[in-house]
């Protein structure tokens, strides 16, 4: 009996992966400035991670998860616009991604799996719905100009 305990200890002590080392870093381009700055633990990103372009603007925030992009992104470009944001699941794109004009108003928005169109983009032109269309891996399969058909022939629920 005590050899099974003692053997028992032994093992959970070998699979123990020993103490978690988490740490703030930030990193720097060449010139000095900051490039970005987060969380690592074990030295793997973790947790919420800016990253700036080198004019210092913000070009990217959001979480990690061992090395991996998750939860919810957002992209800036040099002057301060959001470009885009959405969901990651393992690093990849998936879910509804909003995607932005030059105004930065919202240019059109679509589903994505595995980082391509798979399912509804609906197409914006002065933040006004002009048109829709629907992807399968990555291909159009179909498109609407009107919306009254667009709504008829697709069950909106899809859209959530």
């Amino acid at each position: 009996m005590f050899s099974r305990i003692l053997l028992l200890c032994a093992l959970l002590l070998a699979s123990s992966k020993g103490p978690v080392e988490e740490k703030y870093v930030k990193q720097y381009y060449p010139s000095g400035e900051l490039k970005a700055e987060g969380w690592l633990q074990n030295n793997t990103k973790e947790g919420f991670w800016k990253f700036y372009h080198k004019n210092k603007t913000l070009s990217a925030q959001g979480h990690f998860k061992v090395n991996k992009k998750e939860k919810y992104w957002y992209f800036y470009s040099p002057n301060g616009i959001r470009l885009k944001e959405g969901h990651y699941t393992n690093n990849e794109k998936t879910g509804w991604w909003l995607f932005y004009a030059n105004s930065g108003s919202i240019n059109h928005k679509c589903q994505l799996l595995h980082n391509v169109k798979n399912g509804y983009c609906l197409i914006y032109k002065n933040e006004k719905l002009t048109s829709a269309e629907k992807y399968k891996n990555g291909k159009k399969i179909k498109e609407w100009f009107s919306l009254v058909k667009f709504k008829k022939e697709n069950n909106i629920s899809d859209l959530k």
